[in-house]
């Protein structure tokens, strides 16, 4: 059903169209015709309406009504989740329910003057349409008529007297983004506070300052060689030594990490009863059209609550065959494809920040197109942010691949990630350093993203970024005991690209938050802001100036070394003793990371002095992009190696899991033997989730 307006708008209350800008709604005047009472409320149960009108089958509605008592979703979000009822049926059905009615937004579009004085970007995130002004009352429609008091207050204080009506949830969507599609878009790209973004012109500094070193090295070379070799020498000894003691302390605090959470599964586990939240996780997609069929059937082997699981597609509109294979793909309703508009970048930050407006969850992850999460991964996620305090805002799992058999650099590949996210990265988060974020499964509070600002929209390595920024505001990023498997990039000349986007993004991301070293210093402290240095700006300066540690081994082939003069042969010897030292804890983490997860791999890991060199191609790549192209985003290529016969996994159908997280002596009802109890048990060979304060 759909009504109109009762009569036209009072012309008095807006200005002309030309001028939104200075639109401001006014009080209701004395004179103004006052509002109708609003109806009272029809007390019957929602599913008897629905019933009563044929919308829904009397068997899932009583399997709706036992969903709902185990979670915090709303009968008519359990129903649409499992396509029980459609939108417009579930629409006349609220309508009965709350006495008011539903507006076609479609045939009696809003004004978008209303929008904008509520923020279209709040709007989408609440479900709310401010429609039409009628005298001194507003019309709001709304999808979500029992979270309406919830907003009243804030609506009110902007526009006085309101008044309910209904609409479907793509209605209320679709509305807002025919009229401000490209405000949402220009707030994506700039969401993020200048002083804190790549976007503003002065940032372009990093390329000059990065040119003018380049051409300093090149004329210092010609004319004084040694005393370049020498400070180039210098710098990398310095900041290989300080980063190899940073590393081992980290690995040293994973192992204690690991030890304390044996003794604990020893001891009862904190019983949780509270309800299972809406999760959001977006997926953002560019020329992703060979892998969609796979990415559902993968996601859909989650064992989350399906009216709680909420999945984005991301895909930019000028992606036209990704965006066809969408169309043709049949998608379950929890997931939904978000098309980004075009604009003068097409960076995933900035396709993220657009969906962040479509996210309904309070929690928001992100995974690659690629990726084959944990099925029990959205519940860990929820079990761990329960039991952590206030200021862990983010959780980072472990990202491993399901080709390592590939090639030998898919093995050099996969034991560097099992080194750095099971070995180095909980360690760094027990130490409470600044946590550098995975472009992908990493889970943050929906309040905690709001108040960084979201992703910098220019950076290409938005993940890193973000991990800091939250870390200068005084949040925590813990590592959460789930992995997600994905694609290892293993053809060499993909890897060096896909390293140099990240080398660039860390040197871009050094040079922002530098532009004032003193707040820094601040916000960080001492020790957070030393380890910040040392994983921005001393990684990529290593690799940048490998060559010149590397000459060391000149001596062990009896050919002097052209600076024994200036620092001495001993020297050079503790130079090229610490290098052999650092190389020995780089193998030491890799054999301690693959033990248990790839033990296939521990003959390959003495190969990664051989694997790390082309790291130093990229940094030298990344120096270039840096000059000429500070923006570009180098695109990685998924798919290609995308199947592993030792790691193929069937896929199964999506299940309806009824238990609430954390309650181990409650079972539910689904389309296969899963759990939330079961999603949290130990799984075999692996210890139960640890509690607060312990790194897995």
């Amino acid at each position: 059903m759909s009504v109109t307006p009762i009569r036209r708008a009072d012309a008095s209350a807006v200005e002309p169209a030309g001028n939104v800008a200075r639109f401001r709604p006014r009080a209701a005047r004395s004179d103004d015709r006052p509002a109708p009472p609003a109806p009272s409320r029809d007390r019957r149960p929602l599913g008897q309406i629905l019933l009563e009108d044929g919308a829904v089958d009397p068997g899932n509605l009583l399997k709706a009504l036992v969903i709902q008592q185990r979670q915090a979703a709303r009968l008519g979000e359990i129903l649409l989740a499992n396509g029980w009822v459609g939108e417009a049926a579930l629409a006349r059905g609220l309508a009965r329910q709350w006495r008011t009615s539903a507006v076609d937004l479609s045939g009696s579009p809003p004004d978008a003057r209303l929008i904008d004085a509520a923020g279209a970007g709040w709007c989408l995130n609440a479900g709310v349409v401010p429609w039409r002004r009628v005298g001194g009352v507003t019309f709001v429609a709304t999808s979500r008529p029992h979270d309406f008091d919830g907003v009243r207050d804030l609506l009110s204080s902007r526009f006085g007297t309101l008044r309910m009506v209904l609409c479907a949830p793509t209605a209320a969507r679709d509305a807002i983004l025919d009229s401000r599609r490209t405000r949402l878009i220009r707030a994506a790209e700039t969401c993020v506070d200048p002083a804190l973004s790549c976007r503003t012109r002065d940032e372009m500094r990093l390329g000059q300052i990065m040119l003018a070193v380049i051409a300093a090295l090149a004329v210092g070379l010609w004319f004084a060689p040694a005393a370049v070799l020498a400070l180039g020498m210098a710098l990398v000894v310095l900041t290989l030594a300080a980063t190899t003691l940073v590393k081992a302390l980290a690995f040293r605090a994973t192992v204690s990490a690991e030890a304390e959470a044996r003794r604990a599964a020893l001891r009862p586990q904190p019983e949780i009863t509270a309800e299972l939240p809406v999760i959001s996780v977006m997926v953002p997609m560019f020329r992703e059209e060979d892998i969609i069929d796979r990415l559902i059937g993968r996601l859909s082997g989650l064992t989350y609550p399906r009216e709680l699981t909420d999945c984005l597609l991301v895909v930019e509109e000028s992606d036209r065959v990704t965006r066809e294979a969408l169309a043709a793909a049949r998608l379950p309703f929890w997931m939904r494809v978000i098309t980004v508009p075009d604009g003068p970048i097409r960076t995933k930050p900035r396709a993220m920040n657009y969906a962040l407006n479509f996210c309904r969850g309070s929690i928001i992850g992100v995974w690659d197109a690629e990726d084959r999460p944990e099925p029990d991964q959205l519940h860990r996620v929820a079990r761990h942010l329960h039991l952590a305090g206030p200021k862990v805002a983010c959780v980072q799992g472990a990202l491993d691949f399901y080709n390592p058999r590939t090639n030998w650099l898919a093995r050099c590949f996969t034991v560097e990630y099992s080194a750095w996210f099971r070995g180095v990265l909980p360690g760094l988060a027990r130490m409470g350093l600044v946590v550098p974020l995975g472009g992908t499964t990493f889970f943050i509070r929906r309040a905690a993203l709001d108040h960084a600002g979201g992703w910098d929209g220019w950076n290409v390595t938005e993940d890193a970024d973000l991990g800091v920024r939250l870390a200068r505001m005084g949040y925590r990023t813990e590592i959460v005991d789930t992995t997600t498997h994905e694609e290892a990039n293993c053809r060499t000349v993909p890897w060096v690209r896909q390293r140099s986007r990240w080398l660039k993004g860390f040197a871009m991301t050094w040079g922002v938050h530098m532009r004032a070293p003193v707040r820094l210093w601040r916000d960080l402290g001492p020790a957070a802001f030393l380890g910040f240095h040392l994983q921005m700006f001393a990684t990529v300066q290593q690799f940048l100036l490998a060559p010149v540690l590397w000459s060391c081994w000149l001596m062990c082939v009896g050919v002097p070394h052209p600076l024994d003069e200036t620092f001495g042969r001993a020297a050079t010897i503790a130079a090229i003793a610490l290098f052999i030292g650092s190389e020995a804890l780089n193998l030491v983490v890799g054999l301690w990371s693959v033990r248990r997860t790839h033990r296939h791999l521990i003959p390959w890991v003495v190969t990664l002095p051989l694997y790390f060199p082309l790291a130093c191609l990229s940094a030298w790549k990344a120096a270039y992009e840096i000059v000429v192209k500070p923006f570009y985003w180098d695109k990685t290529a998924h798919g290609v190696f995308d199947v592993s016969p030792d790691t193929a996994i069937a896929q199964t159908e999506p299940a309806t899991v009824l238990v609430p997280f954390g309650d181990p002596h409650t079972t539910g009802q689904s389309d296969r033997p899963a759990s939330a109890a079961a999603a949290l048990a130990p799984r075999d060979g692996e210890r139960p989730l640890p509690i607060i304060g312990q790194i897995g």
